[in-house]
């Protein structure tokens, strides 16, 4: 009998959608990768929104977590409705367990008191000039970077100067991090690693715009395939063996940083709805497919 994945999407990533995002061509990409890896084995894949009606997407086989990007906006809402697909028996992937610890990036500071490599960061549940003020003092650096503690693509992020009048007036009224800028990102990029199932897919780095910081396609960025010298490969590999579960992911986006010491640190490990690069994988689909029919 052939089986069914529900692929979870968002109303403004599916196709079809009146004002799809403007990275929504990212969802494409991915869905065509897995249709293709897919293609032969009887499994259909099924693009979905994650709010729609919880009896469609329980009457399919297994539930991936695809491009619901606008979790970020109701998160309590996103998380109960996992819940319910798990409650009601379909498997769930990545596991729930390992979605709702990945929600907040609260996470990262977990991983880095187990030994990742991390980015400084001051953590605040709500901040305005006075934290600003402070961390300033604290990292001694001309520039600092704030970022949603439950966010995604650079929704709600400020890059801030010392002393500017957009310094002076920021302020954040949920919870934030703050980190000190790193001109890496401008000089080499951000680099990420996808994993599926514990093994390395494929590696790329990511560049922003002239002129930009912001590495993702909705503010101009590019991607580039990457063979990662033996020691960035292992920087990543060692931050997915600190993950506290006890197997490994379906998938995992281990994004790094060049610190100024020339070692990687970890921007982020991504469990919950990656945009996993296929087109700088030209294996991976066939990876994740045969990686869900396991799970069939």
């Amino acid at each position: 009998m052939a089986k069914t994945i529900a692929f979870l999407a968002c109303a403004d990533t599916l196709p079809g959608a009146p004002h799809r995002r403007p990275d929504a061509f990212e969802h494409d990409h991915q869905v065509a990768a897995l249709r293709a890896g897919l293609a032969g084995s009887g499994t259909r894949l099924l693009e979905i929104d994650w709010r729609a009606p919880l009896d469609e997407i329980c009457a399919c086989d297994l539930a991936l977590v695809g491009t619901p990007w606008d979790y970020t906006e109701d998160k309590a809402a996103f998380l109960a409705r996992l819940e319910a697909i798990a409650a009601a028996g379909v498997p769930l992937w990545n596991p729930l367990p390992m979605l709702r610890w990945n929600a907040d990036k609260l996470y990262l500071a977990e991983l880095e008191a187990l030994g990742a490599p991390s980015i400084p960061t001051l953590w605040h549940e709500a901040a305005g000039p006075a934290e600003l003020a402070a961390a300033f003092t604290h990292f001694g650096g001309e520039w600092l970077v704030a970022k949603r503690r439950v966010g995604a693509g650079a929704v709600g992020q400020a890059l801030l100067r010392r002393g500017s009048e957009e310094a002076l007036g920021w302020r954040a009224d949920q919870p934030v991090m703050i980190q000190p800028f790193l001109p890496a990102i401008r000089a080499e990029g951000e680099l990420s690693f996808i994993f599926v199932d514990g093994a390395l897919s494929h590696a790329l780095v990511k560049r922003a715009q002239p002129g930009d910081y912001r590495i993702q396609a909705a503010y101009g960025g590019r991607e580039t395939a990457l063979h990662p010298a033996p020691a960035d490969r292992a920087a990543a590999e060692a931050v997915l063996a600190l993950l506290p579960f006890a197997a490994p992911p379906l998938y995992a986006r281990i994004d790094m940083l060049r610190l100024p010491t020339g070692a990687l640190a970890l921007i982020e490990a991504e469990l919950i709805e990656p945009y996993l690069y296929p087109l700088q994988g030209p294996h991976f689909g066939r990876r994740m497919a045969q990686a869900l029919l396991r799970r069939l």
